[in-house]
């Protein structure tokens, strides 16, 4: 494990700069959504489809490190685009 020339002082890095993690615990939070998403994410039905999933997240993930609520800047960006006439289960019905 150490067998580089600074492993040793790679390793021990932490104990001098507070600022940095023992653990990893951040990124397995942060990776969990895609853990949790990857069966959901089956049912995207199209490669189209998984590319506007994926475009989806992306958007959700950087709002997220900005801190900014994912699903009011969404309301925020749709609210001036056209409302569908009727009810949405009128429309899924239609279908």
């Amino acid at each position: 494990m150490f067998k580089k020339e600074n492993g040793w002082r790679a390793f021990t890095t932490f104990l001098d700069d507070g600022r940095i993690c023992l653990t990893n615990i951040t990124a397995e939070r942060a990776l969990r959504g895609v853990a949790l998403g990857r069966k959901s994410w089956l049912f995207a039905s199209s490669e189209r489809g998984g590319e506007r999933t994926a475009a989806m997240y992306i958007l959700t993930v950087r709002a997220k490190m900005n801190d900014i609520d994912p699903q009011a800047w969404l309301a925020d960006v749709l609210a001036p685009f056209p409302q569908p006439r009727g009810s949405y289960k009128a429309l899924l019905l239609k279908s």
